[in-house]
């Protein structure tokens, strides 16, 4: 059933014109961007420093293989993050802008399922370090759980009976 109030978000923009409505979506998700980039960055850096400490070589071969896999979800994260930046100076003065914040949407959003996999795996490693494997699939499983709440079913949930307005760009 549609929610019948409008969006506290929409008040005055029903004559917004598409060119001023791009532009603040991609501003929009600039923010959004400037966010999350900093985090993965350093996520990664730190990531990309461990093997060169002393204590790594008391890490087990299973938890290597974990830490790889957050060493990878980490970089492929910040690459996603940083593509619509590359994909807005490959496409700038092209008039493409509602084709770039479609595209940059949808990278972000693997980039941000890519992160909480990341962090995800860093939980997991960290704990099975410190107390073991049995804490660390504990930690891993609930990191997990948390971040599909979070960051996926609260939003939907939230969206549900506000249907997509036609004339938005979709992700």
């Amino acid at each position: 059933m549609a929610n019948e109030q409008p969006r506290p978000d929409d008040i005055g923009r029903d004559q917004e014109p598409p060119h001023k409505r791009l532009d603040r979506h991609w501003n929009e998700l600039l923010q959004e961007l400037r966010v999350t980039q900093g985090g993965v960055q350093i996520l990664a850096g730190l990531l990309y420093t461990l093997p060169f400490q002393a204590r790594f070589e008391a890490v087990d071969q299973a938890q290597r293989w974990v830490y790889l896999g957050a060493v990878s979800f980490a970089t492929l994260s910040a690459a996603l993050l940083i593509a619509p930046v590359a994909f807005h100076r490959a496409l700038f003065r092209r008039r493409l802008r509602q084709n770039l914040i479609r595209v940059s949407a949808f990278v972000t959003k693997l980039g941000l399922a890519l992160l909480a996999l990341s962090l995800t795996l860093v939980s997991a490693l960290v704990f099975s370090v410190v107390a073991g494997w049995a804490a660390g699939l504990i930690s891993g499983g609930v990191a997990a759980v948390f971040f599909f709440v979070v960051w996926l079913m609260l939003p939907l949930g939230w969206s549900r009976g506000y249907p997509e307005k036609e004339g938005e760009p979709k992700d």
